[in-house]
């Protein structure tokens, strides 16, 4: 066997060396040297950003089959770099009024983006839990790195705790499909299932059922979702930020890439699986919302019901489908990052802004942010003609197409319902009696801001470089 063809994983070697080059930085200089390594952490998601591009536009696989490279992956794992790289930058300013410096903090959220892209460009089920736990690992520490909060504490805690269990739930489907069928790679059991040598017994259905339930809480879908309100609300925000963008894009690659490529020909098998989960998240997140007062528990049960909008792309089981769900995340990304960057511009004098109660008459202390935040929240209920409303209607088209009109129905009730407790923060904005003064916002918030509701807004006048992208790597997994 000749050596293997590192070219291929050469964003990720770069990521790998950058993490240990950043810790060395950090063991010598000490926390003085946080804002370097925050700069530097972003300059390597940029060059591991150009890497990507250079990679393989048709499928190569090395390392013995159980790395893969195409459009998918450099698709996906654009946008993870692209989310990792914004949520450092909102934690600068963030973590140095908080008292939270610490050069730890870029480094873990490098090796975490390590691990996705690792999820992502997995071509064998060992490699598949490799990417799982490397970054799992770095977000359990992330999640509790605010040692001297009970609430930063107990969410890290609580997320480690629920994590192990789902991991070791994906490890036993794992095991269980490797014993009904003798092989881990995904190209062999795609070759398998399609030359019908291996039948679809309960032993390996249940295998795929236990994935399916270890994939599910790593984007917080119901019934696994339980972890998300409480983790969300008690780690810092820029923490919330970078859960609810970069690790939810890698794990639907992941639930993508496992069940289009090896599982495809089961789609019969899993389908009604993933409606279930889908109809569930999208009504939970629908209605367990509209109660809420904390911003960041609101945000929690949206992305929820929004994971619940992509999965109805997986349910199709078409590469329309999947062209729809590779849309909806592109979308899904921007969105939370600008509303983030609104959340971490709400500060009076006693400290960061969560009630939602607090948010009254921001139109009048802060136009440019209320404006920028209505936008966001324009777009995540859907509403046309922002860019999130597109994203739910190549979504619902697909699943009309693929003859599951009851799910498209259901999603389209369920958006109507969310719109309610968006609009009511926009009420609230504009509307009511102004609250305490808000801070003056940081150049870099403003930014981050205006760039992400430009492309909510405009979406719709350059569409076509997101929608041939979405087409060119959602058409890789069924060629």
């Amino acid at each position: 066997m000749g050596l293997p063809d590192f070219s291929i994983a050469l964003p990720e070697i770069f990521l790998a060396c950058v993490a240990m080059a950043l810790l060395m930085i950090g063991a010598f200089r000490g926390n003085k040297a946080t804002s370097l390594i925050c700069w530097l952490s972003v300059l390597a998601f940029i060059i591991a950003g150009f890497l990507v591009q250079f990679e393989a536009q048709t499928s190569v696989t090395t390392f013995d089959g159980l790395y893969r490279d195409d459009a998918f992956g450099i698709f996906m794992k654009t946008l993870c770099l692209g989310a990792s790289a914004f949520a450092v930058i909102m934690s600068i300013d963030f973590n140095k009024r908080e008292k939270m410096v610490r050069f730890e903090f870029p480094i873990l959220i490098v090796i975490a983006t390590l691990g996705m892209m690792v999820m992502i460009s997995a071509n064998d089920l060992m490699t598949m839990y490799l990417g799982i736990e490397l970054m799992s690992l770095s977000l359990y520490v992330t999640a509790a790195f605010k040692r001297d909060s009970v609430r930063s504490t107990e969410a890290g805690l609580k997320y480690f705790v629920l994590g192990a269990l789902s991991s070791g739930m994906l490890l036993y489907g794992v095991s269980l499909i490797y014993g009904f069928t003798g092989t881990t790679n995904f190209d062999v059991l795609a070759g398998l299932f399609k030359s019908g040598a291996e039948e679809a017994g309960i032993g390996l259905l249940i295998g795929i059922v236990f994935m399916i339930a270890g994939l599910a809480f790593k984007v917080s879908a119901v019934p696994f979702h339980m972890w998300t309100p409480d983790v969300y609300e008690g780690v810092p925000t820029p923490v919330t930020a970078f859960f609810a963008a970069a690790p939810k894009v890698a794990a639907i690659a992941l639930f993508l890439r496992v069940f289009i490529t090896p599982f495809g020909e089961l789609v019969g098998q899993w389908q009604q699986i993933i409606i279930f989960i889908s109809v569930a998240s999208m009504i939970l997140g629908a209605f367990a919302a509209i109660n809420q007062k904390n911003i960041k528990r609101l945000m929690a049960y949206s992305s929820i019901g929004h994971i619940g909008y992509a999965l109805v792309g997986l349910a199709a089981g078409t590469e329309e489908g999947v062209r729809g769900v590779l849309i909806y995340m592109a979308i899904y990304v921007v969105m939370n990052i600008g509303t983030f960057a609104c959340i971490l511009s709400m500060r009076h004098r006693d400290g960061m802004v969560e009630e939602i109660s607090e948010l009254a008459g921001l139109s009048k202390s802060q136009p440019w942010m209320a404006f920028f935040f209505l936008i966001f929240m324009f777009s995540l209920a859907g509403i046309p003609p922002l860019a999130g409303f597109f994203g739910k209607f190549y979504i619902f088209i697909a699943a009309i197409n693929a003859g599951l009109i009851p799910l498209a129905v259901i999603g389209l009730v369920t958006s109507v319902v969310g719109a309610y407790y968006y609009l009511r923060i926009v009420k609230i904005m504009y509307f009511d009696d102004p609250a305490e003064g808000f801070e003056p916002t940081s150049r870099t918030q403003s930014i981050i801001m205006t760039v992400s509701g430009l492309f909510v807004a405009f979406f719709v006048l350059f569409p076509a470089p997101l929608l041939e992208g979405a087409q060119a790597a959602a058409a890789v997994l069924f060629s």
